[in-house]
């Protein structure tokens, strides 16, 4: 199984594959993708990376707060998102 991880503080210039370079030292990541604003179709400053179940601890923890592109990025378990009303 995998599970998602939450990348935030992400430079505006990163690309998916960016972001998938940056954590295949840690872990095969299985997919990515850089959440852009639909107006305008710029980054929004985050994006999300699957992984391997057994890689997310130690994956949030070597890269949590690392340096990407003079940005210090925020990793952390992904919440479920909400059921819009």
């Amino acid at each position: 199984m995998t599970k998602t991880l939450y990348v935030g503080n992400l430079p505006w210039s990163a690309t998916k594959e960016d972001l998938a370079s940056f954590f295949a030292d840690q872990a095969q990541v299985k997919s990515s993708r850089i959440i852009t604003d639909p107006a305008n179709g710029r980054s929004r400053g985050f994006g999300f990376i699957e992984v391997e179940d057994e890689d997310v601890d130690r994956v949030i923890e070597a890269m949590n707060g690392k340096d990407m592109g003079g940005r210090e990025i925020i990793v952390n378990e992904a919440k479920p998102r909400q059921a819009k009303m």
